[in-house]
């Protein structure tokens, strides 16, 4: 069964559909504005309940992490960074719990006019995460019961009647080692007895006798967070979050193991004092080109770094310094699996082609929902700008060679698509940009290193086998080589420039890719020794996307990709002989008359003449237009390779 399709057991979402993580975690990035205002994350609170954490970015008011939780009620919230007791009757903050997100008051400590936050949220969910409220009784030995059904990897608990810390168990440091999440102490100095030297269970928690964790009459407040990297099936595709630890090696490159790639991650060091616990997530910055961090044991504001980078199956260290990676060192960490788990159902969920600029000449908005891949074309000449979610604000050009560039006027960090800084205020038709979202079945990114030996696999998350890769060093002057499944693994295309499809067993080792990985050979296009790269895979999706190929017969066919509206994005090239890579859509316009084309290999303005495609409900047409040879979509006996989306 492939990961796309397989299914959570023992856990559901609405309409009796498995949980996937989308259904249970969010990362929400807001600006605030003063007003009231919903937040809407598609995560059920008012029916599952759960936790909402809030903290301040970036902006005038220093405001510290703020938890609130269905238990606690609305308006009632902690705070990580401090050992205050549960501030109550809070109705101009987080004021309502509800089906699909939650609501905000006007308080300026999480929705102060232009300052910018963070809210992560965790939905009650077995195999995931729960939230526990109790009593205290002073008895050593106390035994609490909880929802996980699983292994527990981390339990945080908070006196909430009065003054206290936040006493920490953590699989990773073991049941004799205790930490403060409202504090940089280390996991060793710190009195062991708060979880009576105890390991959980699947149902139940221990607790000592400590005033933090179980004095007679306290009421407290426990966040349980489970362990689950290899999820029901046992193989790591529907695992959804992971508690571990490393050891640190004092050297960049250091990976660790989860099975998937994380958008969230919460980490420390614990053998030693000093050091913070840091938040990732992949929606503020989570990238190869750096980190954005907040931490939950201050109020300090979003500050960068060079940490970790998502892998396709967890993270790797590019730091060194001693907070992530002394040599020796050990650190704690919980990782939540990036998402979407689940297949989409249409193309506009996941690609949109538009022209839009929003206020202050930033473009937005493109699919109402967090982008992963933005190529900006000027259509007056000058060529494309690829730029990437995985890869933070450096960009690749689609029709040079040259390595990877870029500066902080483009970030990725706002919840309704990509911002584009730019000097256009408003409407600028002459910039397109095509957007896509990550999904499984139907695109995915993939960052890695090359190593020089032929024969290395490379993991992905697409789910299935892509059919169409298309690849390129990050570091280096080295040209795009690009797979498709309709020439086989024997052969490559490039990029830039016209070729045809020529034989070489040095960019895929004459090796088809598989659901879990690609194969590539030892070219310096797709794997040098000490060379990064990036990798864009595709695959087909019915009834959203298409990689396919036909050969012409010089008159008009009809090209059938499962659509029922047709195709909204065309990508065509001839591969049997020279051929430009033509770009068509219909925000320029695919109609029964001329249609505007682009070209991937060249800075040539855009093509206007010419009827090259027709529009066609099940995906398009291809005629017969000749001029030059090379921009022919359909001259007989000619063999081409496209992608299309609905």
């Amino acid at each position: 069964m492939s990961g796309i399709s397989k299914k959570l057991m023992g856990t559901t979402a609405a309409g009796g559909e498995a949980l996937a993580i989308e259904d249970v975690f969010s990362t929400y990035l807001y600006t605030g504005t003063s007003a009231a205002r919903t937040i809407t994350n598609d995560i059920d609170l008012a029916g599952e309940g759960g936790l909402v954490w809030l903290k301040w970015r970036s902006g005038v008011n220093l405001v510290g992490n703020q938890l609130f939780t269905t238990d606690l009620g609305a308006g009632n919230y902690l705070t990580s960074n401090n050992t205050s007791a549960l501030n109550t009757g809070n109705t101009t903050q987080l004021n309502a719990f509800n089906s699909d997100g939650f609501s905000l008051g006007n308080s300026t400590e999480v929705n102060y006019s232009g300052d910018n936050y963070a809210s992560w949220t965790f939905r009650k969910a077995p195999r995931f995460f729960d939230v526990v409220t109790y009593t205290g009784d002073g008895v050593a030995g106390r035994q609490i019961a909880h929802n996980l059904g699983q292994e527990v990897g981390c339990i945080v608990i908070k006196r909430t009647d009065s003054t206290g810390n936040w006493p920490i168990w953590h699989r990773g440091a073991g049941h004799n080692g205790n930490g403060f999440l409202n504090s940089t102490q280390d996991f060793v100095s710190i009195y062991v007895g708060y979880f009576n030297s105890t390991a959980p269970t699947d149902s139940v928690f221990t607790v000592g006798v400590n005033y933090d964790v179980n004095a007679s009459g306290g009421t407290y407040v426990a966040y349980l967070f489970a362990h689950d990297p290899l999820g029901p099936s046992g193989d790591g595709s529907d695992g959804l979050i992971a508690c571990g630890s490393y050891t640190g090696t004092g050297a960049a490159g250091l990976e660790v193991n989860l099975g998937w790639e994380p958008q969230w991650f919460l980490m420390k060091r614990t053998d030693t004092a000093g050091s913070d616990w840091f938040i990732f997530d992949v929606m503020r910055g989570f990238t190869t080109d750096g980190d954005r961090i907040l931490r939950a044991n201050t109020s300090d504001a979003e500050s960068d770094t060079t940490a970790f980078v998502p892998t396709p199956t967890g993270v790797k260290l590019l730091g060194t310094f001693s907070s992530v990676n002394a040599s020796g060192g050990t650190y704690i960490y919980i990782a939540i699996r990036r998402g979407p788990m689940r297949a989409p159902t249409s193309g506009t969920e996941v690609f949109n082609d538009t022209f839009q600029y929003g206020e202050d000449g930033k473009t937005a908005g493109y699919l109402g929902s967090p982008a992963d891949l933005d190529i900006r074309i000027d259509r007056t000449g000058g060529g494309s700008l690829v730029r990437d979610r995985l890869r933070g604000d450096l960009y690749l050009r689609t029709q040079a060679t040259d390595a990877e560039a870029g500066s902080q006027s483009a970030t990725w960090d706002n919840m309704t698509g990509y911002f584009y800084y730019s000097a256009g205020t408003s409407a600028d038709t002459n910039i397109i940009h095509y957007v896509f979202k990550r999904a499984p079945g139907f695109f995915d990114v993939v960052a890695y290193s090359g190593d020089g030996v032929a024969g290395r696999t490379v993991p992905h998350n697409l789910g299935v086998a892509p059919e169409m890769m298309i690849v390129k060093t990050r570091s280096n002057i080295s040209n795009w080589a690009i797979y498709h499944s309709a020439i086989g693994p024997t052969k490559y295309l490039q990029l830039p420039g016209t070729q045809q499809a020529n034989t070489s067993s040095q960019r895929w080792n004459d090796t088809s890719p598989a659901a879990d990985v690609f194969t590539v050979g030892n070219d310096q296009d797709v794997n040098t020794s000490e060379w990064t790269y990036i990798a864009y895979l595709f695959a087909t999706l019915p009834g959203v996307s298409k990689v396919g190929s036909y050969t012409g017969n010089g008159g008009g066919q009809t090209i059938d990709c499962g659509f029922t509206t047709g195709a909204r994005f065309v990508l065509i090239k001839r591969v049997n002989a020279a051929g430009n890579w033509m770009v068509f859509d219909t925000a320029r316009g695919i109609v029964a008359a001329s249609d505007p084309y682009l070209e991937l290999n060249t800075t040539d303005a855009e093509v206007t003449f010419g009827d090259y495609l027709d529009p066609h409900p099940s995906g398009f047409s291809v005629l017969s237009f000749t001029n030059p040879p090379e921009n022919n979509c359909n001259a007989s006996g000619d063999s081409y390779i496209f992608l299309a989306i609905a």
